[in-house]
């Protein structure tokens, strides 16, 4: 079984991306998705987020926005909370490792914002980056609700810039010529991995 990683910085495609490769019929693991899991209504993080920063839990659940507030721009708070979640979504992503070799799938997609930041890269076998001209990623990420230019800086801060994680990925994917570039980019890269596989 082949694994895939696919990542990106904000704002640049990758969560249209992995819709694209879901809609392909290739099982995609999404980081995100288990995080908003674990800390949602009776989650398994949720206990723990709570003694850690107190206040955060409205009844079985975690304010996400609370709990960003408290961490965000605060590195020991952030790294507190990782070592709360990270080890609890990578038993997640093991777990539908397994699945998927168990159904002999060929071919599967770990969607992880962080890849490389984090050092998740070295759990695939290729890497695909999603990347977009940063005129548009300011765009696109200006227009979400609530979303400031300060934020916006902060977030790329963290974050390994696009040229470097371009440079270290197998593939790279424009997601700025249009939903129909980016499909059709998506697919060659599947087909051939597939028949390599």
């Amino acid at each position: 079984m082949l694994i895939l990683g696919l990542t990106g910085s904000i704002g640049m495609g990758k969560s249209t991306a992995a819709a694209m490769l879901r809609a392909a019929g290739i099982p995609v693991y999404d980081a995100d998705r288990t995080v908003h899991r674990l800390l949602g209504q009776k989650g398994k993080a949720v206990a723990a987020v709570e003694a850690a920063f107190p206040g955060t839990r409205v009844q079985t659940a975690i304010d996400r926005r609370e709990l960003g507030a408290r961490v965000f721009g605060d590195p020991q708070s952030l790294k507190r909370l990782e070592r709360i979640l990270h080890p609890l979504v990578r038993r997640d992503e093991e777990a539908f490792l397994r699945r998927m070799r168990a159904r002999r799938a060929r071919l599967v997609v770990l969607d992880v914002p962080l890849l490389f930041e984090k050092g998740g890269a070295d759990r695939c076998d290729k890497v695909l980056v999603v990347s977009a001209p940063a005129f548009l990623q300011r765009a696109r990420v200006l227009a979400r609700p609530g979303m400031k230019a300060a934020r916006f800086r902060e977030i790329l801060a963290q974050q390994m810039p696009d040229a470097q994680k371009r440079r270290r990925a197998d593939f790279v994917v424009s997601s700025g010529l249009g939903r129909a570039h980016t499909n059709r980019a998506l697919r060659r890269i599947v087909k051939g991995l597939v028949s390599h596989s």
